[in-house]
């Protein structure tokens, strides 16, 4: 078991995210993660699990992104218990030439050494409208 606090883990999963290590992004993840994004974005839902999370949900943004201009600039964390808050700026041109500047929160639920499950929340009328449009 780990004997990192819940805050530690998604500090060192959001400096992972930063460095764009997406390999090393899935071993945070319990089997059975879910990872809700409100709205009504064709991305919105709940999807379950690392493969699920990665391939289909995360793909299926960043497939309408330019990747060598994306930039993700952690901004903080909030903990209390087995719940931390992370605050993050996400940056880059669409494939359309489109300028994505999305603020994200997500509530991490960290069980056992490992995310469980997050809530996320961003400005879905800007990623509809630059992302989706």
């Amino acid at each position: 078991m780990n004997n990192n606090t819940p805050k530690d883990i998604v500090l060192d999963y959001m400096k992972t995210l930063v460095a764009g290590d997406m390999d090393r992004l899935r071993a945070f993840f319990d089997p059975d993660v879910t990872w809700t994004l409100a709205g009504d974005l064709p991305v919105s839902g709940t999807w379950t699990g690392p493969d699920e999370i990665f391939d289909e949900f995360v793909a299926a943004m960043t497939a309408r992104l330019l990747p060598e201009t994306v930039e993700i600039e952690f901004l903080d964390v909030l903990a209390e218990g087995e719940r931390v808050l992370a605050e993050w700026r996400t940056r880059g041109l669409t494939r359309k030439g489109g300028r994505y500047d999305q603020h994200c929160l997500a509530v991490f639920t960290v069980r056992d050494g490992r995310i469980a499950s997050v809530r996320e929340h961003f400005d879905t009328l800007h990623a509809h409208d630059v992302v989706f449009a």
